[in-house]
């Protein structure tokens, strides 16, 4: 090896655009999250109603609830709770009494956090049904985008070397200690976003889409199976909350990530498709 050889450096790193996101991915996307958003501002306003989770055929009043937001007290000063499985904490100025015109008033979620604000439960269920549509159509027009230009196969489906299982934790390692993928491997998802949009796509979402199905009579009357399946409609009303709970703690850990990888290459390659990364060039 010459000695101009072992001297040679790199020349300094560049930074190169690169396309990431398609038209399609993109707009999905954008039209998911405005979807959820009313789809949970509308369906704590539904909750609102009666918020109290039950599990089997029936729930009244009188049944123990595994889940319940609620009120004690007098008019004058109530105080908020919390209840799941028998074990309950004070939950006042937040859940079950919160403040709205200046006033006290005893509702499950704040009226910030619902859609309308007030409590009508009828204008909260058009809400709901609307977006939920808008968000199931959405949804297939993904899916089949996904499947047609081999975007679920190629992108999203996790391979051999992913789900090995050093791999794996040496990602969850890196995660913890905020070391994000660089360079070329910035181009492709890593394993544990593989991991988690494959368990929104294959099973939150379909358990949620499900469930909610089941809470409507004329679809129990066209499909009795689903009663059975769910073991009830208050049973699927829990599994409806919590699967749209669990939801919810994907978007707000999803948008964590976002901001700690870089929020303005992550936001303009999901409004543009183009995603800035490190490239080494030649060696001299």
């Amino acid at each position: 090896m010459s000695q101009e050889t072992m001297g040679a450096k790199p020349h300094p790193a560049k930074t190169v655009l690169v396309r990431r996101h398609s038209a399609v991915t993109r707009l999905t996307h954008w039209i998911n999250v405005l979807c959820l958003g009313v789809l949970l501002a509308s369906g704590l306003q539904i909750f609102n109603a009666y918020p109290r989770l039950h599990w089997g055929q029936y729930g009244s009043d009188a049944d123990p609830a595994a889940i319940e937001i609620g009120a004690r007290g007098d008019q004058g000063a109530p105080s908020g709770f919390l209840t799941v499985a028998g074990a309950s904490v004070a939950t006042t100025g937040v859940l079950g009494v919160s403040k709205a015109d200046g006033e006290w008033t005893s509702r499950a979620f704040p009226s910030w956090l619902t859609l309308p604000s007030h409590q009508d439960l009828a204008m909260g269920r058009r809400w709901h049904l609307f977006f939920a549509w808008a968000f199931v159509i959405n949804g297939l027009l993904y899916l089949g985008y996904g499947v047609a230009s081999g975007h679920l196969r190629r992108d999203l489906a996790p391979g051999r070397r992913d789900l090995a299982p050093r791999h794996i934790w040496r990602e969850i390692v890196d995660h913890v200690r905020l070391r994000f993928p660089s360079g070329e491997n910035a181009r492709s998802y890593n394993t544990l976003q593989k991991l988690a949009y494959v368990g929104v796509i294959a099973g939150l979402l379909p358990l949620m889409a499900l469930t909610g199905l089941t809470m409507s009579p004329g679809v129990n009357a066209a499909f009795p199976v689903l009663l059975d399946l769910f073991g009830g409609r208050q049973s699927a009303r829990t599994i409806h909350f919590v699967t749209a709970s669990l939801l919810v703690g994907f978007v707000f850990v999803h948008v964590a990530m976002v901001v700690l990888s870089g929020p303005w290459n992550n936001m303009r390659s999901m409004i543009t498709g183009r995603y800035a990364i490190r490239q080494e060039g030649p060696r001299a």
